[in-house]
């Protein structure tokens, strides 16, 4: 049986406190208390605060009236980063990946993570699209650590697993809400992301310099019961109890109206399309576990059916380039021997001059093997 969630007593709560942000019935709110809850999933690491201590120095601040002063000591924080910056709208560029949806699985370590991944990658490659799989870093890469959807994960444990095993597809594992066995389709290893670093951000100004930069970064913080009721504005505090960690994708910041921009991953049916501003100083996230951004976010992938539209070589050994259709550009050719790179560049010559499209395989702008 459903609880009834008081939307009316959150509406209350909010005109007390000055109206800071809209609460509606969402598709959280319509759940249960227990499924709610379950839909969170940031565990705390050993050596972390936990969910109750950081929720008690966060109250005490709230009780002490500190948190407006907080927020506008951190809207003065900066490092010659702009004054706002949305990565859905870069000089009317988008790179951010689409809104998902965890369902009743605390995976949201694994969807936070990996959509920092996605967003990082496109923000120096902003013509590819990128999907990675939230499945196999939740169910293998996860499992092993003995998680499930029952006590979560955390950020810095699931970037060191994508760093030393890769990270698949989409394709290779699509996600479904559950504990299930982990199984990848084959071609898996063939179609992986990975990173070079992973930095832990520890100060808004850093935070704010790693966005307009570099990409997303992850946030975690305390979710309290009127949070499931936001439908927009900016969100603070007022009412409820606190109900869990959770992790999201931090996709951008205001100095002005002093919040982050967030992604969820509780779908399109929560919040401002899946979205939320968060107020600067509210739930920790600024400091809980975090926040990290990855570097050097690279892709080995398959790409298919191709139009070699362009190639380049000079005299000098294995110096050769090819370019094709679909916003994939310039590759170099990066076969092992020069015999190799010789044999690859006729092919995709006789590719062009007939019109044939081609399969490469892309190894983060280098082309490993093609077939013409």
């Amino acid at each position: 049986m459903t609880e009834s969630f008081n939307i009316q007593q959150v509406n209350s709560d909010l005109q007390k406190a000055g109206a800071p942000w809209v609460a509606a019935e969402t598709s959280m709110t319509r759940l249960s208390d227990d499924q709610r809850v379950r839909r969170l999933g940031f565990t705390p690491p050993p050596g972390e605060l936990s969910v109750e201590e950081a929720s008690i120095q966060f109250k005490a601040l709230e009780e002490a009236g500190q948190l407006d002063d907080i927020a506008a000591s951190f809207a003065t924080e900066s490092i010659g980063a702009p004054a706002a910056y949305d990565l859905r709208d870069v000089n009317g560029r988008d790179y951010t990946t689409s809104v998902k949806n965890q369902g009743g699985c605390g995976s949201c370590v694994a969807f936070a993570s990996s959509a920092v991944l996605e967003t990082s990658y496109r923000r120096f490659n902003p013509n590819q699209d990128i999907d990675v799989s939230e499945a196999h870093l939740f169910y293998c890469h996860g499992k092993e650590e003995g998680r499930n959807c029952g006590n979560g994960w955390w950020p810095e444990k699931a970037f060191d697993k994508v760093k030393a095993k890769g990270l698949t597809l989409e394709q290779f594992f699509p996600y479904t809400s559950g504990d299930q066995s982990c199984n990848l389709a084959s071609g898996y290893k063939d179609n992986r992301v990975n990173f070079g670093s992973v930095e832990k951000l520890d100060s808004t100004s850093k935070m704010k310099d790693w966005i307009s930069t570099r990409g997303s970064i992850t946030g975690c913080f305390i979710v309290y019961d009127d949070f499931f009721s936001y439908s927009g504005g900016i969100y603070k505090h007022v009412s409820g109890e606190q109900r869990g960690g959770h992790c999201v994708e931090i996709i951008g910041y205001n100095n002005a109206e002093r919040y982050w921009l967030c992604k969820n991953s509780w779908g399109t049916n929560w919040g401002d399309n899946g979205y939320f501003k968060i107020a600067y100083g509210q739930c920790r996230i600024e400091d809980w576990a975090g926040p990290y951004g990855v570097a050097g976010v690279s892709l080995l992938t398959w790409r298919n059916n191709l139009a070699c539209t362009g190639l380049w070589t000079n005299s000098s050994a294995k110096n050769a380039y090819a370019s094709f259709d679909n916003g994939v550009g310039w590759r170099k050719l990066a076969n092992s021997s020069e015999i190799e790179n010789h044999a690859m560049l006729a092919a995709l010559a006789a590719a062009k001059a007939s019109n044939r499209k081609v399969n490469i395989h892309d190894d983060n702008g280098k082309i490993r093997t093609c077939y013409a």
